[in-house]
């Protein structure tokens, strides 16, 4: 593969929907290696990916790039065209590629089967072996256990073109990243390092800029307050003034002296009233260059669930010892499984043991009502996030309200968001979880929580989960997460060709 780069010369897009653009004047440039981009759910993150690649054209200004260019979606519904030429190729690059990442040639009989975790690591695995000039992943390890991870990550460290990394796995935009570009629409900033020194220049950059604005209001409201000053004494001169004129000078003034005063008096009048303009001048000048200074406006963040929200029943739910198909002649086999309505569970283990298999299962088995049940499960189709995002547009104002005010605290902007075509995955998770708060659940149920959200809102899942007074079920790669949440683990191992249940206590 030859040297190549991409450029972005004043690209400006906004969706037909929107009332206001997503991306104004970009200007970057993408050298050979990787780079990061990075922001909130609903920034343009795919969007900027989709522009790069050309999926997308710009309203104004270009993108170029020499050579070809590749798009890997958050998505892994359907299997990539080039599939099967992959796993049948007997070239190096694609046996190193297909052993490097855990891939099976039994996987294109049986895709529909197959964890998102195993889909992701197909799809990237063909677009590496198609080598192309700029490769754009986004999201690349969602669904991905830690050892796939970690497989993963030394397999786009052999990459050699101009990479294109969307991801909230800080870790792997560190480990892979030389620069990253910050979007906060409408706005752009290219930083060097990786997504931690990018952020920690981000926050300098921001506390500098707060406090030039400080400054610059604290010099507006004195020079106000002189100007005020000086307007009165220009007042009280006048006033005088005034008072003056209308009095005849004395009999005994044959020296003039009171009409010398008066004069006097009538100067310090005009000198106030030209100081006073002047100073007020002075403020309106202050006031525009105050106005140059962009400070990055900070929401409230963080979103709260009731004290209350627990059923009264013995148990959430009771599955009796048993088994599921896991596809071919593969079985999980699991316990008695009892879920108490305070209990916080945890179901983990590698890719492909049966974890949503379970989480399905359970779904099947249970008897709540709908509105006390949130469950947001790993993927949700471009299809159905259309048809949520217009069911919820057409909710009660009252209710939308309510909805959306959860939505802002969980790091998205409403007004986008509403205006979307279609909301971005990390979008759609955070709409059907603000439903379900709404709806004082008995139990959330959320099948790889942390995929697709951007940094700040995971902090703030964490946080109001782990106060969370109802029922939790959540199937996690996120280690961490999982650990500060979860008090009971419901782990898969594999068993010969099989997989069981293991429970314990975290």
């Amino acid at each position: 593969m030859s040297a190549s780069s991409l450029q972005f010369q004043n690209v400006s897009f906004t969706y037909a929907s929107m009332t206001r653009p997503l991306l104004v004047e970009v200007k970057a440039h993408f050298p050979t290696g990787w780079t990061g981009v990075v922001g909130p759910n609903g920034a343009g993150k795919s969007t900027l990916l989709m522009l790069a690649v050309g999926e997308l054209k710009p309203e104004e200004g270009t993108v170029t790039h020499s050579g070809q260019a590749i798009y890997c979606a958050q998505r892994t519904d359907l299997p990539p065209e080039a599939l099967p030429d992959f796993m049948y190729a007997g070239d190096r690059e694609a046996m190193v590629l297909r052993d490097q990442l855990g891939l099976d040639d039994s996987w294109l009989d049986r895709w529909d089967t197959l964890s998102h975790g195993e889909r992701k690591r197909a799809q990237i695995g063909v677009a590496l072996w198609l080598n192309p000039d700029v490769l754009a992943l986004d999201e690349p390890t969602n669904h991905i256990d830690d050892a796939a991870r970690q497989l993963l990550i030394g397999a786009l460290r052999r990459y050699e073109g101009v990479g294109l990394l969307v991801s909230h796995d800080r870790e792997l935009l560190d480990a892979l990243c030389d620069q990253c570009l910050f979007l906060d629409p409408p706005n752009t900033t290219m930083r060097p390092g990786g997504v931690t020194q990018g952020a920690e220049q981000e926050g300098i950059e921001n506390d500098t800029t707060r406090r030039q604005d400080d400054s610059a209001k604290h010099g507006v409201v004195r020079l106000q307050r002189e100007t005020q000053r000086r307007r009165e004494a220009a007042a009280q001169f006048a006033a005088k003034t005034k008072s003056a004129k209308h009095k005849k000078p004395p009999a005994h003034d044959h020296d003039g002296t009171a009409m010398r005063n008066l004069a006097k008096l009538t100067g310090k009048d005009g000198f106030a009233g030209k100081l006073a303009g002047k100073l007020d001048v002075r403020a309106r000048r202050a006031q525009e260059q105050r106005a140059t200074i962009k400070v990055k406006k900070v929401y409230e963040m963080g979103i709260w669930l009731d004290s209350d929200a627990c059923s009264q029943r013995a148990s959430l739910f009771r599955l009796a010892a048993g088994d599921i198909a896991l596809g071919g002649d593969r079985r999980l086999r699991f316990p008695d499984l009892t879920m108490r309505p305070t209990d916080h569970i945890a179901i983990t283990g590698a890719n492909g043991l049966g974890k949503s298999t379970l989480l399905r299962h359970i779904l099947a088995n249970l008897d709540l009502p709908p509105e006390r049940l949130v469950h947001v499960p790993q993927e949700i189709t471009a299809e159905e996030s259309r048809r949520i995002l217009a069911e919820v547009g057409k909710l009660p104002k009252d209710q939308l309200g309510e909805i959306m005010t959860i939505v802002s605290r969980l790091g998205s902007r409403p007004q986008r968001l509403i205006e979307s075509d279609e909301p971005s995955p990390g979008e759609i998770r955070k709409i059907l979880l603000a439903m379900g708060i709404a709806g004082h659940p008995h139990l959330i149920v959320m099948d790889e929580p942390t995929n697709h959200m951007d940094l700040p809102s995971i902090n703030c899942l964490e946080e109001a989960l782990g106060d969370c007074p109802c029922g939790l079920l959540l199937v996690s790669h996120d280690r961490p997460f999982l650990q500060a949440l979860a008090t009971i683990n419901w782990d898969l191992a594999a068993v010969g060709g099989d997989a069981e249940v293991e429970i314990s206590l975290w």
